[in-house]
């Protein structure tokens, strides 16, 4: 067990490092932050930052020395950045779980080996790859395998010629191409994972997007039966146990013809995992926390419904598409029963997660009639994808 005032290193400096960095503090831990970004909403609260690219040995012993165990924010960190740190203090997850999870065609293939549900797919490695790609597959979705996130590194494609002009117009980098699903709606759960095997389920999320980005989550999910959650946290479990994953993780899935189908893994808090900062007695972050330190994991129930919508940089070029301005932030404050929550982030830009909102009620239409009237003030447009 890691107890305060013991140093936690962070790799990554954004806002899921930045709630760490806050849950950490709070039960009394000093924070370390590695983030090229001297601006980083984490490195910026954090009692330490140290400003260097993820793979500088020279910061990383410095962190191997200072800290007592260390996590990371995102899957972009180099697996071999976690397995130099892991050969002198205990490091989470491990890089062998997040080598599977920052790569398509790894984490495709893991969920293909494990029997875990999961569109049809094939690797695309060349264009002769193309050649034996069944009709099937079609119209599907091509993906970059690696750093495509939010909507990013993805095109639809309706057959094999426009699969091949895609390939090209991502310069033949190696992708995956997945059939498209006829999807009734999007779920996601996380789940705490400790050294142990213990492990702590967060309530269903169901996650709706604008334009490949997360727009809002409503918990508990209204179109995800007791069978279907259950069903969510049985395979969830079943992925952590198989990676050996000791930390939070989140997977997310589409729902086909009332069954679930697992879309992708992040080994890391998520976005649409918000809601629990403000109706869950235990978040995501401070689960973390414990995970990483070997403390008991916390009671992760909801205390109210809720409703996470997601501020994104747009809202910050609503008045004049060349300068960016603050949003009339009393517009959301007015609602006693919402709570935002803003990043800290040095510079808004479209598309850019900048702070989110969460309206909590005792049932969900109170707080998702609020929730859809607050995003509409705020200047949030209604379409979804």
């Amino acid at each position: 067990m890691i107890l305060p005032p013991a140093t936690l290193g962070m790799l990554g400096g954004g806002q899921l490092g930045r709630y760490f960095v806050i849950a950490a503090q709070q039960l009394g831990y000093r924070v370390m932050v590695l983030d090229p970004d001297e601006n980083s909403p984490a490195g910026r609260i954090a009692d330490h930052h140290l400003v260097a690219a993820y793979a500088d040995r020279e910061a990383l012993t410095h962190m191997a020395v200072s800290c007592s165990a260390i996590t990371t924010e995102f899957e972009s960190v180099p697996a071999e950045t976690l397995a130099y740190l892991a050969r002198f203090i205990p490091v989470q997850p491990s890089a062998e779980a997040l080598a599977i999870c920052q790569e398509r065609s790894a984490e495709k293939g893991f969920l293909k080996k494990h029997g875990l549900p999961h569109a049809p797919y094939a690797d695309i490695r060349s264009e002769g790859d193309l050649q034996d790609v069944p009709d099937g597959l079609f119209p599907g979705i091509l993906k970059v395998a690696r750093f495509g996130y939010d909507g990013k590194g993805q095109i639809r494609v309706k057959d094999k010629a426009a699969c091949r002009a895609a390939f090209r117009q991502f310069d033949h980098e190696p992708c995956v191409l997945e059939k498209q699903m006829q999807l009734e709606h999007e779920l996601s759960l996380v789940l705490t994972r400790s050294a142990a095997g213990q492990t702590k389920c967060f309530p269903v999320a169901e996650n709706h997007h604008q334009q490949g980005i997360l727009d809002h989550s409503i918990v508990t999910a209204e179109r995800a039966s007791d069978a279907l959650a259950a069903e969510a946290s049985a395979l969830t479990e079943k992925i952590a146990a198989s990676l050996d994953y000791v930390g939070t993780l989140s997977v997310e899935f589409f729902v086909v013809d009332g069954r679930l189908c697992v879309n992708e893994l992040a080994p890391r808090p998520h976005n649409s995992g918000h809601y629990t900062l403000d109706a869950c007695l235990t978040n995501q972050f401070e689960q973390q926390v414990r995970a990483l330190c070997g403390l008991p994991l916390g009671d992760v129930s909801a205390h109210s419904a809720a409703v996470m919508v997601n501020l994104l940089g747009d809202l910050w070029f609503a008045g004049n598409p060349e300068q960016a301005s603050e949003p009339e932030w009393e517009k959301l404050l007015a609602y006693p029963d919402l709570k935002l929550h803003l990043y800290g982030k040095h510079e808004a830009r479209p598309g850019r997660k900048m702070g989110h909102f969460t309206v909590l009620g005792e049932t969900l239409e109170q707080p998702y009639q609020i929730a859809m009237a607050a995003r509409a003030a705020i200047g949030i447009s209604a379409r979804h994808d």
